[in-house]
């Protein structure tokens, strides 16, 4: 898994959201660069579909929705992954397999690039986050949890802020 370098994401925020808020309607979408690393995360209230109708984007649909809902009336994100069906390139199990190992660093860059609403509302670090994988294939069309937005939150020099990450020694450990 690759490590979130602040540098290369690049947060756009589209009106009327702002940093602190509202968190609903509240989306999140995510999509890079191949050749540069670089991360292109706009936060709005509706899911920026200008961002992932590119040709390159549409062929390869490696973006990463998100967007925060309520369930049992309390705030959830859910997170949105295209595996199989319409136009998609490589094989479902190679499309799953690629999504399972990039999504810790998906969901740093969500938690990364929208610090400002966790730190306005820390209760939003405790909120479940579910992954729809969306795909043809029973398999591969399931919905997974993964954790809470405070197992993925870094701080601003990019160091790990999740509980569990620092040694005895205070000094930052490794994810391995």
């Amino acid at each position: 898994m690759g490590r979130l370098r602040p540098e290369k994401l690049h947060v756009t925020f589209a009106s009327p959201t702002g940093p602190r808020g509202p968190v609903s309607p509240r989306c999140y979408t995510l999509t890079h660069s191949d050749w540069t690393g670089d991360l292109f995360l706009t936060i709005g209230p509706t899911f920026n579909r200008s961002q992932i109708s590119g040709l390159y984007v549409r062929l390869m649909r490696d973006e990463v929705l998100g967007e925060w809902v309520e369930e049992r009336s309390r705030p959830a994100l859910r997170v949105h992954c295209h595996v199989s069906g319409g136009l998609a390139l490589g094989p479902a199990s190679f499309r799953f397999a690629i999504f399972k190992r990039e999504l810790p660093l998906a969901l740093e860059a969500l938690c990364y690039g929208d610090r400002d609403l966790f730190e306005a509302r820390p209760a939003l670090d405790r909120a479940p986050i579910s992954v729809h994988f969306h795909a043809v294939q029973a398999r591969y069309n399931r919905v997974d949890d993964w954790g809470i937005p405070g197992d993925y939150r870094i701080d601003i020099r990019g160091n790990d802020t999740r509980p569990g990450t620092h040694g005895e020694d205070g000094k930052q450990e490794g994810r391995g």
